[in-house]
């Protein structure tokens, strides 16, 4: 059995980044810029960003962060956006989720100029994905395809099944998988909340991509003997023996499910960290685009 250590092509990646944008920096005299606008104090976000932060300065993007108040008018935030969009500095937008209730975040999102939207969640980005058009991707399903890439994994004809539908992950990544590229090709279900027989589904998975936000959600009875499961949700549950009084799991029981499968990834230390490596790929891309092509 094969962890599957997205910390490792994390390593890889930002190290490639790093050089890149070094010799970019010196020739067009800018750094690239990431504007990341935290809006509330949610715990949870607030730390996602300081990892954000902490990327872009190892590998030379300048990060500018707006942190606004919990009680901002839609107005007052869209006119933030606005004026970053006009910004030459701002390279990518990424307007941290979730928002506070009073405020619409579809309408929010669609507002970034989709040539910023480094996230990949603009209505125009999407649609390019669907239709194979270069564009820039939804990160967290993105660096699911890089991990697949660089442990040699061809989803090529093979049965994958993802569990969850979401707009981040879930409807993205089966798009990505489907699409005739390197890393794709490949035959795709997508299950949710409202899939009959999901124990059915899955068992017939060669790929079990796990997105659904449960923690341990997913069990041994429901994979495949050698099958490779990949777990994409990251759950913050009770632990009185932890010094921050809880620990991170993801949606596959580990323990058990490793002792069946070819492969699997760890959490924390699997898709997580290439989050955060596709975040900054998509920037410096953004970047390019500006400056070079």
């Amino acid at each position: 059995m094969k962890i599957l250590d997205g910390t490792i092509v994390k390593k890889e990646i930002l190290n490639s980044l790093t050089k890149e944008c070094s010799e970019l920096s010196q020739q067009y005299g800018i750094n690239p810029g990431l504007a990341v606008i935290l809006v509330g104090n949610n715990p949870a976000s607030k730390a996602y960003v300081g990892m954000k932060k902490k990327a872009c300065e190892s590998i030379g993007i300048k990060s500018f962060e707006y942190v606004l108040d919990a009680a901002i008018s839609e107005d007052e935030l869209i006119e933030c956006i606005e004026s970053l969009n006009q910004d030459s500095q701002i390279n990518g937008i990424l307007l941290q989720l979730p928002l506070p209730d009073h405020i619409d975040s579809d309408k929010m999102l669609q507002l970034i100029n989709p040539a910023k939207d480094v996230d990949g969640f603009h209505p125009q980005n999407v649609g390019k994905l669907l239709v194979g058009l270069p564009t820039y991707k939804s990160c967290t399903p993105y660096g699911v395809i890089k991990l697949l890439e660089y442990y040699h994994i061809d989803p090529t004809g093979k049965h994958i099944v993802i569990i969850g539908r979401s707009n981040i992950v879930g409807k993205p990544l089966a798009v990505m998988l489907m699409q005739n590229d390197k890393i794709a090709n490949a035959t795709v279900t997508v299950c949710h909340s409202r899939s009959r027989n999901l124990s059915d589904l899955t068992s017939q998975a060669d790929i079990l991509i796990a997105a659904i936000g449960k923690p341990y959600f997913v069990t041994e009875n429901m994979v495949k003997e050698d099958a490779i499961v990949i777990d994409v949700g990251i759950n913050r549950i009770d632990d009185s023996s932890s010094s921050k009084g809880y620990k991170l799991v993801g949606d596959v029981d580990y323990h058990t499910v490793k002792k069946k499968v070819s492969a699997i990834t760890p959490v924390p230390g699997g898709v997580g960290p290439l989050t955060i490596a596709m975040l900054m790929t998509n920037t410096l891309q953004s970047y390019k685009e500006y400056y070079v092509n």
